[in-house]
């Protein structure tokens, strides 16, 4: 079967159109939840706390959670709630570190914490999130809990600091960008199906097996979202785009665009992103496209989609890991969308 034959069509899962329905209650008591920890701060901080936990974020790993310990519709387990609450307070932590390291002026379409606040406030921002997330962790009964968020904890880190290092390094390979996605993204979508599904009380096989379709699910979503910094609107995606190349960040569509240049101008592209020149993104917008680098990475996306679906084949049928399907379907139709509101434009 050809790679186009297998490409997923625009709402073919029963499940899809219905989706975010199903999340209502779910997503509702985890947003009342996180705005209730406002209060666990000192008084001095919750204004900024609070500024964080908004609730207009997509809040993936939070369905991720809710969709690999599935209770059925309209019942939500409170366990998931609180475990849900833990990975948005990292997810959250990382964002307002990672705005910082990017000097990105937008986020969820408005001011980044750093652009308001400065550089400092959003650092210990970031921590007292960071800290917030394992207090939260430890009142589970379980120690794999705080376990498991301790371990994505210091991966997620470790994958910022490898990027953080490697910024202004034009001859990244393939292989340590993938080694730095699969730390700082990921992991914290494994270990959200793999609790999710443990904290439901599944069988190991399936704790495992949800596992490894976050792990990839996070691979592929990574790639979309480096794809976006490229080729996206600004004004759809609600967030400062263009900030990879002109902050020397190597990532995967800008490496095969760097091994696909003539020689001439892969050197253009090696001295922007080691801080040389000014990146020129529309130039780069024009090469992508010339050089069919786009396709090329929504192939490497649906790769990791297939692969991630190859995790939970096994238990099709059952209604959590067909939901996790869907969630599939609904990045890849992402990606479509990117690729379609591109030629459009």
């Amino acid at each position: 079967m050809s790679q186009a034959s297998q490409t997923p069509i625009l709402g073919e899962s029963k499940l899809l159109s219905g989706l975010f329905q199903m999340l209502d209650p779910h997503l509702s008591t985890l947003d009342s939840f996180l705005l209730r920890q406002v209060s666990s701060f000192e008084e001095e901080i919750r204004e900024y706390v609070e500024y964080c936990i908004d609730t207009g974020g997509k809040r993936i790993r939070p369905s991720l959670i809710f969709f690999s310990g599935w209770q059925g519709e309209g019942v939500v387990d409170q366990r998931l709630v609180k475990l849900a609450a833990v990975i948005e307070t990292i997810h959250l932590a990382t964002l307002v570190h990672d705005d910082i390291m990017d000097e990105a002026d937008i986020r969820r379409s408005r001011l980044t914490v750093a652009k308001k606040d400065g550089n400092a406030t959003a650092v210990l921002l970031g921590d007292a999130l960071f800290s917030h997330a394992v207090y939260l962790a430890t009142q589970f009964p379980t120690s794999e809990v705080s376990e498991k968020v301790a371990i994505a904890m210091r991966n997620v880190c470790t994958g910022e600091i490898l990027q953080t290092m490697q910024r202004g390094d034009p001859d990244i390979d393939l292989a340590t960008y993938r080694r730095v996605i699969d730390l700082k993204t990921a992991e914290l979508f494994s270990v959200a199906c793999f609790l999710g599904a443990r904290l439901a009380e599944r069988d190991q096989p399936y704790v495992e097996a949800a596992g490894n379709f976050g792990r990839h699910l996070g691979i592929a979503y990574q790639i979309y979202d480096d794809l976006t910094d490229l080729i996206g609107s600004e004004e759809k995606i609600g967030k400062t785009l263009g900030t990879d190349i002109a902050t020397g960040k190597a990532t995967l569509p800008v490496i095969l665009l760097r091994d696909r240049l003539p020689p001439a101008e892969a050197t253009l592209l090696r001295d922007t992103l080691a801080g040389k020149n000014e990146a020129d993104i529309s130039m780069w917008q024009s090469k992508l496209a010339e050089l069919g680098v786009i396709d090329i990475v929504r192939k490497a996306i649906f790769r990791e989609v297939q692969l991630a679906r190859g995790a939970i084949t096994s238990y099709a049928g059952n209604e959590d890991a067909d939901l996790l399907y869907t969630i599939t379907e609904l990045l890849w139709n992402q990606v479509e969308a990117l690729q379609s509101n591109r030629t459009r434009s």
